[in-house]
Order: C-alpha cells, then sequence, then structure tokens
C-alpha cells in the first residue's frame, strides 16, 4: 500500500469539489536559504487561500508522500539537511527507503494527479539544456507534461535553458503552451522574450475550459501556462544575457554536470546580480501562484 498522506484542509477541499493548488517543495530545500525559504513559501500559500484556493505543497517525509503540509513541517523541511531532489526517476526509490525529498516540477505534477489535483503554481519549469545536442541534458518536466493531466503554471521555461528547443520540445510532445495575456513567450526573469507564444489565452476560465477540453478529447498530458513575471519586477532579457552567458561559461570550466548545472547556475547569477535574481524569482513565484488560483478556481465552477 501506498504511504500517503492528505493534510486535512486539502482533503475536505478534494471532497467537496473546491479550489485546490499543488506546490512543489524543492523551491523550499534547494532555492533559497533558511529561514527566507519557509517565509516565501508560506506567503505563497497565504496569496493562494486568499484568492480563494487551498494549497497543497508536496514533500515525501520519511517515506510518506505528502499531499499538503502543516506549518511546522514547512519549518522542518526548510532547516532539514541533504534533502533529496526527487523526480519520476527517483521518487519510488526515495518512498521505497524511508527517505526525505522534495518533490521537482514532474514529481510534484505525479503527486498531485494521484491526489486527484489538477493545477500547480511553479516558478519556472526545466527544459532542454544548452548543448543537450551533445549532452542529452533535457528535463523530465518536459515527458512528465506530455502524459500528466496537470496544468501547470509558470514564467516559462528557466532562461538558462535554450528556450527555442524546449518549445520545439514541447510541440513535438503535444504540449499546449499557452502564454496568458501576451504573444510573447516569457523568458522566466524577463516577461518577454523574442520567441513567440504558441497559444494565447487573457482568462483564468478559457485556461480552464482547455484543460477540461484536452480530458474530454482523451489526449494525454497536462497544458504549460506561460504567465509573464510583473513588469515592476522583471530583469529585461538584455541585462540577463551576458549574466547567463558567464555563469554557463564557469559551469563549463567547472565541469558541472546532471542535476549539479541548475544549481550551480541559479547560485552564480543570483550573485552576478547581486541578489536580484533571487527578488524577482520570489515575484514570479507569487504572481503565478495567484494566477493558479484563478485557474483552480474555474475549473471548480465549470
Amino acid at each position: 500500500m501506498l504511504p500517503l498522506t492528505i493534510a486535512p484542509d486539502v482533503a475536505h477541499a478534494l471532497k467537496t469539489g473546491g479550489a485546490v493548488v499543488a506546490l512543489e517543495s524543492t523551491i523550499i530545500t534547494h532555492g533559497m536559504p533558511y529561514p527566507q525559504n519557509v517565509e516565501v513559501a508560506a506567503q505563497v500559500e497565504d496569496d493562494i487561500r486568499a484568492a480563494g484556493a487551498v494549497p497543497a505543497t508536496m514533500a515525501v517525509i520519511d517515506g510518506v508522500l505528502h499531499i499538503g503540509l502543516e506549518a511546522d513541517q514547512l519549518q522542518a523541511l526548510g532547516q532539514a539537511k541533504n534533502v533529496a531532489k526527487i523526480s519520476r526517476a527517483d521518487m519510488p526509490a526515495c518512498i521505497a527507503t524511508g527517505g526525505t525529498g522534495a518533490t521537482t516540477v514532474a514529481a510534484t505534477m505525479i503527486a498531485a494527479r494521484m491526489a486527484g489535483i489538477s493545477v500547480f503554481g511553479t516558478g519556472g519549469i526545466g527544459g532542454v539544456h544548452k548543448g543537450a545536442e551533445t549532452s542529452f541534458d533535457i528535463s523530465a518536466d518536459l515527458m512528465e507534461l506530455a502524459q500528466t493531466p496537470v496544468t501547470v503554471v509558470a514564467a516559462g521555461a528557466k532562461a538558462i535553458l535554450d528556450l527555442p528547443k524546449t518549445l520545439e520540445v514541447l510541440e513535438t510532445q503535444g504540449v499546449p503552451v499557452i502564454a496568458y495575456g501576451q504573444d510573447s513567450f516569457p523568458a522566466f526573469w524577463s516577461a518577454t522574450s523574442d520567441l513567440a507564444a504558441p497559444l494565447r489565452m487573457d482568462s483564468a476560465k478559457e485556461i480552464a475550459r482547455a484543460h477540461k477540453m484536452r480530458a474530454s478529447l482523451g489526449l494525454p498530458g497536462g497544458q504549460l501556462v506561460a504567465n509573464p513575471v510583473p513588469l515592476e519586477a522583471e530583469i529585461s532579457g538584455a541585462e540577463m544575457a551576458p549574466v547567463i552567458a558567464q555563469a554557463q561559461k564557469e559551469g563549463d570550466e567547472q565541469a558541472i554536470l546532471g542535476k549539479a548545472v541548475t544549481p550551480f547556475l541559479l547560485a552564480r547569477i543570483f550573485e552576478l546580480t547581486h541578489g536580484r535574481s533571487l527578488e524577482t524569482n520570489i515575484a514570479l513565484v507569487l504572481n503565478n501562484a495567484r494566477l493558479a488560483a484563478a485557474i483552480a478556481s474555474a475549473l471548480a465552477v465549470e
């Protein structure tokens, strides 16, 4: 039997047809230092509640998959050491061995599907890494979007990635990529890019209807909703490009590979922008949480 527990407020919302938003936990364990990580996680949950939905932060704790965390669990996770970063490949092993792991986008989508949660708010998805034509480094997030029926709200893919190739893989896998309120595909820290978004929708209600229509047609997979960071919080693409290039050059010189690439690049970009990248990251995560709550609410009444 699967060791799984659902927080009481999440269970009540699911039973009564209320709006629920899934949240990942790697932002807590791998994204920020303590206590800022816990403070931001709590603010995200508060914003979702204020928007009329129930937050469900996912994590594996001592071999139990938690659908929703209590305040004391958030605190403990925020201070825990050597927490695994789990995706589709290692999630079962973490549970089976009694481990503790923070869920990535892919693992959070899996947990959301198991609980019957249709909407997930995050920062940015993973994608095709630069140089993937030789390294084959492509995030499991893209394949998860192709097979797991969850609408994921993100500020696009992380701008350290090869965004054109990421969009190509999503298209090949049949994943709808919907820009919210604009025609340009957002680039994480930057509200726009020179890439056109495949689709555009201007309301949470439209996105909710598209989610339901996909299910009605019997199509597998979810949707990616690319929600631009608020303009007052963005760092322009022109400013970010040389910063990202320098961080990637240093990563190549230090032979940073595999799962270590993204944390290294994000940490180095934080240093090079004197902390501005993290401030923007926080702003976009909160913005995505609010849109995710609106979509979940629209689904609940459709």
